[in-house]
């Protein structure tokens, strides 16, 4: 059984910085596609960031390009999203998601798509 569990989130000022933790277990982080979500109020959910698991690559939104960087550590089975220069506009619920990349579930238009596995979440709430 996959779980996935985030931690890290907080209230913090304009031009701040955060470290989201995402611990995750039951799969083989090789076979897997990993990366974060975030859903503001009103707002559809959109990735953020995530490393392939074609390639290994770290994709990020354009919104967040040179900002936000992604990074793991599977020994302790553990994603990072480190988020710099934050802005209000990136306030919302950050999910981490495992994601299966089982061609048949695969609906476009993410980096991370296939078959999720999502946490509950952690609020990150920037003020201006």
């Amino acid at each position: 059984e996959v779980q996935v569990v985030e931690s890290g989130g907080g209230l913090v000022q304009f031009g701040g910085s955060l470290r989201l933790s995402c611990v995750a277990s039951g799969f083989t982080f090789d076979d897997y596609a990993i990366g974060w979500f975030r859903q503001a109020p009103g707002k559809e959910r959109e990735e953020v960031s995530c490393i392939s698991s074609e390639d290994g690559v770290a994709h990020y939104a354009d919104s967040v390009k040179g900002r936000f960087t992604i990074s793991s550590d599977n020994a302790k089975n553990t994603v990072y999203l480190e988020m710099d220069n934050l802005k209000p506009e990136d306030t919302a619920m950050y999910y981490c998601t495992v994601v299966d990349p089982d061609l048949r579930y695969q609906t476009g238009g993410t980096y991370c798509d296939g078959i999720h596995y999502w946490g509950k979440g952690t609020l990150v709430t920037v003020s201006s």
